[in-house]
């Protein structure tokens, strides 16, 4: 018998999962850590807590699962992308780590966008916008407000990285989040140099790290520290990883054309593979090799989707009881009896890419209830879907369906309105954990058990649940949906308009 560790480095927690050679579950493991808030939208996170955290989360797993130790050939990380740290030559953080969501490198990101580099090329076809999420604005804030940072660090990587060096002693960078968030580009000359030359950073040149392994690439063995820290043999291996979303295409079993991979959560993520480059205004990608070898992946997303249920329950209270508002929800017809809403809550990130963009809800009367305004928000954001779908369509890429992991496939109604709005087959594969399964796979790819990720996918990924489009429902959201349409821009001159009150 042959096991395999994921470990889906989140927000919140860590989570590490043990699994066989048929992708089955067998063990878990949840070790909880904090993130400091301040004002400007700052988020941090302690790297110790995250190397912490995964001695408990693997220890606990490996427990739960009840394997021998010496069965364990391999572990992979899916973590959250980019979450930046800078660190010295011995690889201990300089500072805290720059979470993802932490939005302070704004000025920088427009400065990133000003350059005008072809490297931006990923950023809706050069046209933007650059995220402050992204590396190279986290990295130009530190050199410009933390100089006593920026200068002494040796590496600037991600969480993905912090954990495989201490875990091997190897300093590399995955070609997944460097092609994803680095502007790196295997197919156009690797790192952006003249990018960040042109911000005046040609010192990151030399502080990321110089070897760029791709997904299931072997990065190493466990040095006898990791090994004594995580409770496994030393033989096991370290196998390259990736950003939690893009290595969850992988436990999906999205690998082909003309599968449209739906991460939903808080936000939903729409990933596509092409055989070839398809850079278009309102969607980011492609990325070449950031997944698959010689593949491209096409990047689309949502930004406020399960947040909006959040938001709902928030606002009744927290009294919301979900499965009953969904039967009541599947009980009126599509359209809500009238009820429309707009998803963009939090702005719009593709195909609009509006950040100040805000949601509504219309068409409401006193004959409407709670249930008519939950099922209007899950038609929505299956219209939001459906919108990128057609940039995607726009572009050359032909879907056939979605496969669908995360929240809101706990839900019926809302995996059905998401065929029905998009008209595409929705699957939902057995096992819902995907980032860490990816991991898994990528961790049986590189300890030799399959030749390719593909191989991996076809034993471990197993097929469940199949939702086929209602073709009454179709036809009547194709009505609704150039409402929705019609919604943003109408939205936009309303608030374009830049009314202000008088002051008498």
């Amino acid at each position: 018998m042959a096991y395999f560790i994921g470990v889906d480095g989140g927000t919140e927690s860590l989570r590490a999962r043990v699994f066989d050679l048929a992708g089955r579950p067998l063990g878990n493991g949840v070790s909880p850590y904090p993130t400091h808030f301040a004002a400007g939208a700052r988020a941090e996170q302690d790297p110790e807590d995250w190397w912490r955290a995964l001695g408990l989360a693997v220890r606990a797993a490996v427990a739960e699962a009840g394997v021998a130790k010496d069965q364990i050939e391999g572990l992979s990380l899916a973590t959250t992308c980019c979450t930046v740290v800078a660190l010295d030559e011995g690889g201990r953080a300089l500072r805290p780590a720059i979470l993802w969501m932490d939005m302070r490198a704004g000025a920088e990101a427009e400065a990133v966008l000003a350059t005008g580099d072809p490297a931006l090329v990923v950023n809706g076809a050069g046209r933007g916008p650059v995220s402050a999420e992204w590396m190279i604005p986290k990295a130009l804030w530190l050199a410009r407000h933390e100089p006593a940072h920026f200068a002494p660090a040796a590496t600037i990587c991600e969480y993905q990285d912090f954990l495989a060096l201490r875990l091997t002693g190897r300093r590399c960078a995955s070609l997944n989040n460097a092609s994803v968030r680095w502007h790196y580009a295997s197919d156009r000359g690797g790192w952006p140099a003249s990018l960040v030359r042109a911000l005046a950073i040609d010192a990151m040149l030399e502080k990321w790290p110089a070897e760029v392994l791709a997904p299931g690439a072997v990065i190493g063995r466990l040095t006898p520290a990791a090994a004594s820290h995580l409770d496994l043999p030393e033989r096991v291996r370290v196998v390259q990883g990736g950003a939690d979303a893009f290595i969850g295409m992988i436990g999906l079993g999205v690998a082909r054309p003309g599968q449209i991979a739906l991460i939903t959560g808080s936000s939903h993520l729409q990933f596509g593979v092409s055989e070839q480059p398809r850079f278009v205004p309102g969607l980011w990608g492609t990325y070449r090799d950031a997944v698959y070898p010689g593949s491209y992946v096409l990047e689309g997303g949502q930004t406020s989707t399960g947040s909006i249920i959040a938001w709902l329950r928030r606002l009744m209270g927290g009294t919301l009881d979900l499965a009953a508002l969904n039967e009541a929800a599947a009980a009126l017809p599509p359209g809500a009896e009238g009820v429309l809403a707009l998803d963009h809550f939090q702005g719009n990130r593709t195909p609009h890419t509006d950040s100040l963009s805000r949601g509504a809800i219309t068409g409401l009367s006193l004959h409407h209830g709670v249930a008519h305004i939950f099922r209007a928000i899950l038609e929505a954001i299956g219209f939001g879907t459906r919108a990128i779908v057609d940039a995607m369509r726009g572009a050359g890429f032909d879907a056939a369906e979605m496969v669908a992991g995360g929240g809101a496939t706990n839900s019926p109604l809302w995996l059905q309105i998401h065929a029905d709005t998009a008209n595409l087959p929705v699957v939902v594969p057995d096992v819902s954990e995907v980032p860490s399964l990816g991991a898994a796979i990528l961790a049986a790819v590189g300890a030799g058990r399959f030749a390719t990720i593909e191989d991996a996918i076809a034993a471990m990924v197993r097929p469940g649940r199949r939702i086929e489009p209602i073709a009454a429902n179709v036809a009547l959201y194709d009505e609704i949906y150039a409402q929705y349409a019609a919604l943003y821009p109408a939205l936009k001159t309303v608030r374009e308009a830049g009314v202000t009150p008088s002051h008498h």
